[in-house]
């Protein structure tokens, strides 16, 4: 699987952590940023890797910040993204299998030891399909709707 990555200066230490775990699982990456402590804007990162995995370059991205909450925002403002904060398996599995999204956003400042068991989660749950798909097909339309209405 290919993936796209990002953080923000919070979430640096974690997304090393993060790459060497999906390198180890056999996964190839981009890493889009930030490249140390040095404050930078999480919108800008999230834009980026949203981007990407909405164009299909990458089969998925993860995103790094303090709580997970600010680069979640930020790239579900980008069409066809559905980045879900993951804290837990639990959400990380449903997030797949129920909502099919596309990226996994990360708390670097809370639950740092369930991160391996939430990535595994996420990168090996299949979307089920089924009446979950006439759901996000709603999801589309909503964003089909709003980019119409400019």
């Amino acid at each position: 699987m290919r993936i796209a990555i990002g953080c923000d200066h919070r979430g640096f230490d974690l997304k090393k952590e993060v790459i060497k775990l999906i390198t180890e699982a056999g996964h190839t990456y981009q890493d889009f940023g930030c490249q140390g402590y040095e404050p930078v804007d999480y919108p800008d990162i999230a834009v980026k890797v949203a981007e990407a995995v909405a164009r299909g370059d990458f089969d998925r991205g993860i995103l790094v910040c303090g709580t997970g909450i600010g680069m979640c925002l930020a790239a579900n403002k980008v069409r066809g993204i559905r980045a879900a904060q993951c804290l837990d398996t639990f959400v990380a599995h449903r997030a797949r299998q129920h909502n099919d999204a596309n990226i996994c956003c990360l708390a670097a400042e809370e639950g740092r030891a369930r991160v391996p068991a939430i990535l595994e989660a996420f990168l090996t749950t299949e979307f089920e399909g089924g009446r979950h798909q006439v759901r996000l097909d709603k999801i589309k339309e909503i964003e089909k709707s709003q980019a119409e209405k400019g």
